[in-house]
């Protein structure tokens, strides 16, 4: 995957806790920002919408 782009809520301030994210038409994946040619995780993209329907529906305090 080339189209990798960093996330806007990643970490307070200068984003040091940050993550990408890099879509297909069938698929989605997830890899640390600071480590991109480490492992990444990779999902269905219902999977992955579901998910993340789920964390809007209970966001953290």
């Amino acid at each position: 995957m080339d189209n990798w782009r960093k996330s806007s809520y990643s970490g307070p301030g200068d984003g040091n806790e940050c993550v990408e994210i890099a879509t297909t038409p069938t698929h989605t994946s997830i890899r640390d920002s600071k480590a991109p040619t480490r492992a990444t995780l990779t999902f269905p993209t219902p999977a992955f919408t579901t998910f993340l329907q789920a964390l809007k529906a209970h966001p953290r305090p």
